[in-house]
């Protein structure tokens, strides 16, 4: 039997496949419901072609639980970026109009055409880790909210007396200065300690989870956290987003992904790049914070940002440079993680550095701001000094 390409469009409550060879010629197509039921009936219709390969679009994202129930049924799952779909999509149609077949079969036509997609692989390790942290990161939006709606109470109830960084020592004290007596100022302090008891369990919550995560970064071996500004919560959504450090061939595709490598806009003699949007937005997130932090402590890139800053780069084009070598920072320390769980000894994996270390914030490579190439020297040489004299020379003889 050939190999085939399933091509799936997935949806919270419906997958829609369909079935290429590698000449691109469809085989088969369906849609099916995300249930039990579906799920049953999509596996059955796929067991025609036993050499398959299943081609998810946005396999850490809306497909995750899809790619999650096939691998463990043992199938072949590999990721189709949903940038490469829209771009086969207009390419194939000659517009952007949507469809789930159309997307179906422009997620197959992807997966056929392009090599070393991402091949998704069972790590339960991971996975437990990527709930944890977003687990983290609902409960500190939690917090965020109950300090806002006690901070606005105690306000009310202590006007003058607000306080811009609330805890809940704090807020315990300021509650117990107040017995007010009509029945709006009672029912606003109780509703004020309610909030506060919320705030107490929520904070607890984050930092049993905080806990937690750190112990499983450690148990994975990962020296995330020797690198300024990055503790438990920031070392375990680096682990759990990047996954497999492999799939990324150097710094530059890394700092891209993290949405760290400042786009190209030169344009004639203006040699100039703009902020990047791009990538993946948590990562970014978590960068930043590392920045942030790098800054207000006596680091090394507190240094490197007034360096930028002497050099006469605005704030925000500083801090866009130190996040890019924050972004290669950590690039290459995953990849020394790699190496050392493999047993390979630096150099053994693709990127990899002898000079690669988790504290040398300012590595002998260049990596500043600069995104992947800059922009074509130009190829017009100005005309010397020595030619236009003999130009000159020229024309006095023939005149």
């Amino acid at each position: 039997m050939e190999k085939v390409i399933i091509g799936v469009d997935p949806h919270k409550l419906s997958a829609t496949i369909e079935v290429v060879n590698s000449d691109e010629k469809l085989l088969g197509s369906g849609r099916f419901t995300t249930d039990d039921a579906g799920y049953k009936s999509m596996r059955t219709y796929a067991k025609s072609w036993p050499d398959r390969v299943w081609a998810i679009e946005g396999a850490t994202g809306t497909g995750r639980p899809l790619a999650q129930r096939l691998l463990e049924a043992g199938e072949h799952v590999v990721d189709v970026p949903a940038k490469l779909t829209a771009r086969a999509r207009i390419l194939d149609t000659g517009h952007n109009r949507k469809t789930d077949a159309r997307d179906a079969h422009s997620v197959a036509v992807v997966a056929v055409r392009t090599k070393g997609l991402r091949v998704l692989a069972i790590d339960g390790e991971l996975e437990a880790l990527r709930l944890l942290v977003d687990r983290r990161q609902a409960l500190t939006s939690r917090r965020v909210q109950s300090v806002d709606r006690l901070q606005a109470l105690l306000a009310e109830l202590l006007p003058g007396q607000a306080k811009r960084d609330l805890t809940t020592g704090q807020a315990k004290a300021m509650l117990a200065s107040v017995r007010p007596r009509d029945i709006a100022g009672k029912t606003r302090r109780r509703i004020a300690a309610e909030e506060l008891a919320d705030l107490v369990v929520v904070e607890s919550k984050m930092k049993a989870a905080t806990a937690e995560l750190k112990a499983m970064v450690l148990v994975r071996e990962s020296r995330l956290m020797d690198i300024h500004g990055i503790g438990p919560v920031v070392a375990a959504r680096i682990l759990a987003d990047v996954g497999d450090i492999s799939r990324f061939a150097d710094r530059n595709r890394f700092a891209s992904w993290t949405g760290t490598a400042p786009i190209d806009a030169s344009s004639g003699e203006n040699n100039r790049h703009r902020l990047s949007r791009a990538g993946n937005r948590k990562m970014n997130h978590v960068i930043h914070i590392a920045a942030v932090t790098q800054m207000r402590l006596d680091t090394e890139g507190r240094a490197y940002y007034r360096r930028k800053r002497a050099e006469g780069k605005k704030p925000l084009e500083a801090m866009r440079c130190l996040k890019r070598r924050i972004s290669d920072l950590i690039y290459r320390q995953l990849v020394a993680d790699a190496d050392r769980g493999a047993g390979t000894g630096p150099g053994g994996h693709c990127g990899a550095s002898q000079e690669s270390s988790a504290v040398d914030l300012l590595p002998h490579i260049d990596t500043s701001d600069q995104p992947l190439p800059g922009p074509a020297k130009p190829t017009l040489q100005p005309t010397s000094h020595h030619r236009k004299t003999t130009n000159k020379k020229a024309l006095r003889t023939a005149s």
